[in-house]
Formats: structure tokens, sequence, C-alpha cells
């Protein structure tokens, strides 16, 4: 059973994000809060973490598990040299409802699943999650749900899905009203709109005005 913390209080924040950094270090999984929904986490560079991730959301390689950032600059260890564009649209909406996919530097000691040489990077507007990703490093996290079952909004809902694999649930209230991120591919001659979000294509392309989609 998951230690759940309620990060409202501050003592139990401060003891809950030393919890999920040690089960993170140990290749557990972390429930956590985004700016989004409910997520789950593991190391971004354990595979057998992002294993244990893929099968307690029963969801196969096919579909690889973006990786979260605490801070914009973490963005030029993980890939390699990204296009001015990627830089242009990092600057306008980061932190935020932005996912950039890019090709990773081949020198990288993960398995995120199926992504032929590419990740898709996020930096969250949230503060918890943020906290937790400065101690951790980058974390590869997917919404706290089973495949097929709708994203959990709430730490509760979160629980009732993935408790029983999870070490630890930092609960920080509900996260209702929040779209999923806007994913734009970079690796392309000109970035393209892989699923609309947050983030609308008419913003996007007042930044970056060859953008497709």
């Amino acid at each position: 059973m998951a230690d759940i913390y309620d990060c409202s209080d501050p003592a139990a924040r401060a003891a809950g994000l030393d919890s999920a950094a040690a089960a993170i270090g140990r290749g557990e999984l972390v429930l956590l809060p985004t700016d989004t929904v409910y997520g789950v986490a593991a190391d971004a560079f354990t595979p057998p973490a992002v294993a244990r991730l893929l099968a307690a959301k029963n969801r196969g390689r096919a579909m690889p598990v973006p990786v979260l950032i605490g801070e914009a600059s973490t963005l030029a260890g993980l890939v390699l040299q990204p296009p001015e564009t990627a830089t242009q649209l990092a600057q306008a909406f980061w932190p935020g409802g932005l996912t950039l996919v890019l090709e990773h530097a081949p020198s990288l000691a993960w398995d995120l699943g199926d992504a032929e040489g590419t990740v898709a990077v996020r930096l969250p507007d949230d503060e918890l999650a943020r906290d937790l990703l400065r101690r951790t490093g980058p974390l590869a996290v997917s919404s706290a749900n089973r495949s097929g079952r709708p994203a959990a909004a709430s730490a509760q809902e979160a629980d009732m899905q993935l408790g029983p694999h999870a070490a630890v649930i930092l609960d920080d209230g509900p996260r209702t009203g929040s779209a999923a991120s806007t994913i734009v591919d970079c690796t392309g001659p000109a970035p393209r709109v892989l699923r609309v979000g947050a983030i609308s294509v008419d913003r996007l392309r007042e930044v970056v005005p060859e953008l497709t989609d």
C-alpha cells in the first residue's frame, strides 16, 4: 500500500517530497499532481522502473512515456541540438501545457518505449511536481490511469487506479479543468502539431508561423 502525503500541510509536503525522491531512487513508482492531471512517475534512466510504469497502466511499448523536467535548462542535456523553432516554443510556453518531441542524445541510457530515437519533453507549470523533479532529475511520467480509463483528476482517483503499484502518493488537491498538453513534433523540417490541447494552434503560430497541423 502506498504512503499518502497531504501536501497542503507544509510538514507533510516536505516529508512527502523526501519519501517520493527516495522511492524514485529505488526504482519505484510515485503518483503526483501535474498542471494537467495526476501522473504516475518513474526514474527516466531506470529501464525496469519505466517497464513497471507501463505494466501498471497495462500499456504497451508502442506508446513511449513522456519525460517531465524541472527546469528548462535540463533540456540541453537530453536532446541533440534542438532546432531554433523548438527553443522559441519552449521560451514562449514553458512552464505549461506544451510537449515537444525531439531527437534525444544517443548517449542516454534510457528506454521509454519504442520511441525510435525521440523523446517527448515537457516542463510542467506545477510547483509540487517541479520541486520533486529538481530533486530527482527527469522523470518518465504518464497519466495516472489504466489504459482506456479516464485520467485521474485527484489523488483519490489515482490511488483507486494505480495505488497498488505505487510506493508514494503526493496529494495536492484536485486537478480539474486543465486540458491535456499540446504536442508538437520538432524532428522534421517544420514543427508539426500531433495533438491540440492546452495551447491552441493559433497561439503557437504567433511564435512559429511555419507550424503545420
